[in-house]
């Protein structure tokens, strides 16, 4: 029995290893998903998980691209983590209920959304596909998806918004200028958009190695897309900053950014207000104090802090802390529709994924949007089924089993 036991303990012990392995978090050449071809998968319908799409955007992007959408900070902890987390938790799942109709459409702000996946900001969008975060607003149109804009996308929000057919959120860097804040933000209000999430985890200087290495294997002048050290550089190529004088621009976040901002913030916008970043209780329970319409557990992907911390492990002091008084969204690590569903079960309202979708637009442009899409959709479905929830308001904390 002991002996039995020993070897149970040294496959999870493996199983952990490979977890953390740099290999499975970023890919690495020859080590491919397995499509119908034996190799890399050639169309979106040979994917079987949105893991496929990741290897090809491997092959298919310049080297400094590539490692620019698959770093972490530092040593690429808490992006390891992200994906980790989501092992502390097991699911509890029930018999001989009636699945045959499932409902997974989530209410938002007062609109109803065919299921809890939303489409998380990113910038640089035409550095993975020509046609960028145009290409993804189709998608999200398509497959009836909320899309959150980045301040610095590639794309206006005007263009975002009519590609979409639908109002988007704004997802804000307000710079250290005020004046220039207040510009985006009625820029973003003159588009229709309903809410801002204002980041708010980018004060202090990140130190991203992998994205580093990678740059190194390549052999272009990456120094205009890829030089972050000066952000006028960065924000003057950006349709959102046209006709804003941004010479005074020397960071995303102003470095004395306080709850003060946030009132600031408030009485100057007549979007609903989101703080993209809290992780804490202490935090979640100061975004009520001041007002605050909605909070997204975030982490940035682990592309920020080095917490070793995945957001899958703040979410649930989040949301006790919120207690229903606000929608509670989380991002980071997501990639499987149990994943999903655990958050669900933890108790946020929705789920917002970045790197899945950008794997989709690298590889096949807005076809492989809809299918990291309609995978995911899938996956959320069948675990709904096999828990014996038929609407995403059935998923509760009695569907989790917490192992940390």
């Amino acid at each position: 029995m002991s002996q039995r036991f020993d070897q149970l303990e040294n496959r999870r012990q493996f199983l952990r290893f490979m977890a953390a392995s740099p290999l499975l978090v970023h890919g690495a050449p020859g080590c491919f998903q397995l499509g119908a071809d034996g190799g890399a998968i050639t169309q979106p319908k040979d994917a079987l998980n949105v893991f496929d799409f990741r290897e090809v955007a491997q092959k298919v992007l310049p080297p400094a691209h590539y490692g620019y959408l698959a770093t972490g900070v530092d040593d690429d902890g808490t992006l390891r983590a992200n994906r980790e987390g989501f092992l502390k938790f097991q699911l509890r799942v029930r018999r001989l209920i009636d699945v045959s109709r499932i409902d997974m459409s989530v209410d938002l702000l007062g609109v109803r959304w065919e299921t809890p996946i939303i489409l998380a900001p990113a910038s640089s969008q035409k550095a993975f596909h020509p046609e960028g975060a145009l290409a993804v607003a189709r998608a999200a149109r398509v497959k009836k998806h909320l899309q959150v804009f980045s301040t610095v996308a590639t794309s206006s929000v005007e263009d975002v918004t009519e590609a979409t057919g639908a109002p988007v959120w704004f997802q804000l860097y307000p710079t250290n200028e005020w004046s220039i804040a207040r510009r985006l933000l009625k820029r973003a209000e003159a588009a229709g958009c309903p809410a801002v999430a204002l980041t708010i985890d980018g004060q202090g200087a990140e130190n991203r190695e992998t994205a580093q290495r990678f740059a190194k294997l390549d052999d272009r002048n990456c120094e205009t897309c890829h030089d972050w050290s000066s952000w006028v550089g960065i924000v003057e190529r950006r349709p959102m900053f046209d006709g804003i004088d941004v010479s005074g621009v020397i960071d995303e976040i102003p470095s004395d950014m306080d709850w003060d901002y946030i009132k600031l913030l408030k009485d100057t916008t007549t979007m609903k207000l989101f703080l993209k970043g809290i992780v804490t209780r202490e935090d979640a329970e100061l975004s009520v104090e001041h007002g605050v319409d909605g909070i997204i557990v975030s982490n940035h992907g682990g592309r920020k802090e080095p917490s070793d911390r995945s957001t899958i492990e703040c979410l649930p002091e989040v949301v006790e802390a919120v207690s229903g008084r606000i929608p509670v969204i989380v991002d980071g690590g997501f990639r499987r529709g149990t994943d999903i569903f655990k958050a669900l079960a933890l108790g946020a309202n929705a789920v917002a994924i970045g790197r899945p979708y950008l794997w989709g637009l690298s590889a096949f442009g807005q076809e492989g949007v809809e299918a990291v899409l309609e995978i995911l959709r899938r996956e959320l479905e069948s675990i709904m089924r096999q828990a014996g929830t038929t609407s995403i308001s059935n998923i509760s904390r009695a569907h989790i089993v917490d192992s940390r």
